[in-house]
């Protein structure tokens, strides 16, 4: 995996910090070509002319950062002051070396401003390491700036921005644009501290890659380059080589969710998709989706003959989707434990088949009390696709617990199981066995019915081609934000629809 994709927590830059500084890098040099890249980033967007810089500094390792910017801007031309927000006699060690410096070549260092009349602002008040609200004077001050028409830069993170998860400290820096240093960190990912971060740009400045490595991060993204790893097509090949998916979906009254499910996993490249539905969809899904097998039952002839035709398929599959509007029926029941006993290939379990996992006595089995909510125990082979109401049915919390903290939940459903959760937000999260995925791709217009059907298609239609259960997942969860990215360009962020979505995958596949 290549490093830009890693995405690191708090105490991982702390140890890369001292891994570097151990092996020979000196701090204050790393405080250099942290600011010196800063620098450069407004130097590439405002020539000397622009008018007067002011760089927001604190008392810690942050503040020197931005008193090194400033000095660094100076000797480029810029007109530039500093704010300086504390005594300087609580300053860090290499703050107050910085502060020497400053003065020392002459730069204005001030204890209040008028910030109004600064075109620039540069946020470097507080860095990564601060986990305790902001209060007082910084507060009042934050409050300030995000009323101004300034552009504001912000260096690591934006100041009240909790970098392991994203939540806002009080009150926090809106910045338009930040820049970071080695790699990600969670909080410029996780919302709303993505929303306040803006622009963010990830700058070298000279750790190893022995030292990243040591850590050994445990969250990643991908980027569009990862659609390389999609399944390859061969010359010489046929429907059978490119997987057959089961879709188990639909019922009397929802015939909509088949159609879309089944069609996202052809455009995703699955060679053969047969839909298992009621006898309702028939009509609907053979003029929407022609392309697809169909086999249909009559809820009122639900036999013991029609149970074995369904084994059979199942046992087919190369892949398996269920729970697309299939409901709560009894029918429903047994359609999921015919696939919980029979299935032996990735199979994903969406909408309503969670919803019988969570609730129904037939499933009691799969559910364990656990110290933060409840767990499942599901073979590797399974993937989970809950929003966050269902994932609030699945594991007996609130979905506002859920939200307070997502990384944990996340971790802690699967750190013990082996089945894979693709937990859906506005940053999905996917989850196994500690490797957490976090999504970046997809738009607020994807808030729609039926996506999470396109979802659930587009990652049966992967794993049938023979991707591995958690790759496929993260992928799929990818390439299903893309396309409806695509899609928002073409429709709007208003008006886009699920089928919307399942239109450009071939877009994206193909760009």
């Amino acid at each position: 995996m290549l490093l830009f994709m890693l995405i690191i927590s708090t105490a991982q830059m702390r140890e890369i910090e001292q891994k570097a500084i151990q092996s020979g890098m000196d701090e204050l040099r790393l405080m250099e070509n942290a600011c010196s890249a800063a620098a450069r980033l407004i130097r590439s967007k405002y020539d000397v002319a622009a008018k007067p810089i002011v760089l927001l500094c604190g008392k810690g390792n942050n503040g020197g950062d931005g008193i090194a910017v400033a000095r660094n801007l100076y000797h480029l031309g810029y007109q530039v002051d500093i704010l300086l927000l504390g005594e300087e006699k609580n300053c860090s060690k290499e703050t107050k070396v910085q502060l020497n410096i400053a003065k020392k070549i002459g730069l204005n260092i001030f204890n209040q401003l008028e910030l109004s009349e600064y075109n620039i602002i540069i946020d470097a008040l507080f860095g990564i390491g601060l986990k305790g609200s902001i209060l007082g004077e910084h507060a009042s001050v934050i409050h300030q700036i995000n009323q101004l028409s300034s552009r504001v830069y912000s260096i690591d993170i934006p100041s009240g921005i909790n970098a392991d998860n994203g939540k806002v400290l009080n009150t926090a820096i809106k910045a338009d644009e930040t820049i970071t240093f080695g790699l990600l960190k969670l909080g410029h990912l996780l919302y709303p501290g993505s929303e306040y971060a803006g622009i963010v740009t990830v700058s070298d400045i000279g750790f190893s890659k022995e030292a990243y490595m040591q850590v050994q991060p445990e969250h990643f993204i991908y980027e569009s380059e990862d659609l390389l790893q999609l399944p390859a097509r061969k010359a010489y090949s046929n429907k059978g080589t490119y997987g057959k998916v089961l879709v188990i979906a639909g019922s009397k009254d929802i015939f909509g969710a088949p159609v879309l499910s089944a069609k996202a996993a052809y455009k995703s490249g699955a060679g053969i998709v047969k839909i298992i539905t009621s006898i309702h969809c028939k009509e609907a899904i053979q003029t929407l989706l022609p392309e697809a097998l169909l086999f249909t039952y009559d809820e009122n002839q639900f036999n013991d003959k029609l149970m074995d035709t369904i084994i059979s398929e199942i046992k087919q599959a190369d892949s398996i989707v269920i729970g697309p509007g299939i409901g709560v029926s009894n029918i429903a029941k047994q359609l999921l434990q015919l696939v919980l006993k029979y299935s032996k290939v990735p199979t994903v379990i969406d909408a309503d088949g969670i919803n019988l996992i969570a609730k129904e006595e037939e499933f009691s089995k799969l559910r364990e009390k656990g110290d933060f909510g409840t767990r499942l125990n599901l073979p590797a082979h399974f993937i989970l696709t809950p929003h966050l109401k269902e994932m609030s049915r699945l594991i007996e919390l609130p979905v506002v617990e859920i939200v307070d903290n997502l990384l944990k939940v996340a971790t802690y459903a699967t750190k013990e199981n082996d089945y894979t959760l693709v937990l859906k937000d506005a940053r999905t999260l996917v989850t196994s066995h500690g490797q957490i995925y976090i999504n970046t791709s997809g738009n607020n217009g994807m808030a729609t019915g039926g996506s999470g059907d396109v979802l659930s298609g587009v990652i049966g239609g992967l794993l049938a081609q023979g991707m591995t259960t958690y790759k496929g997942a993260a992928l799929g969860v990818y390439l299903h934000g893309l396309a409806g990215d695509y899609a928002m360009k073409e429709k709007g962020i208003y008006s886009l629809m699920a089928s919307d979505i399942i239109e450009a995958l071939s877009s994206v596949i193909r760009d």
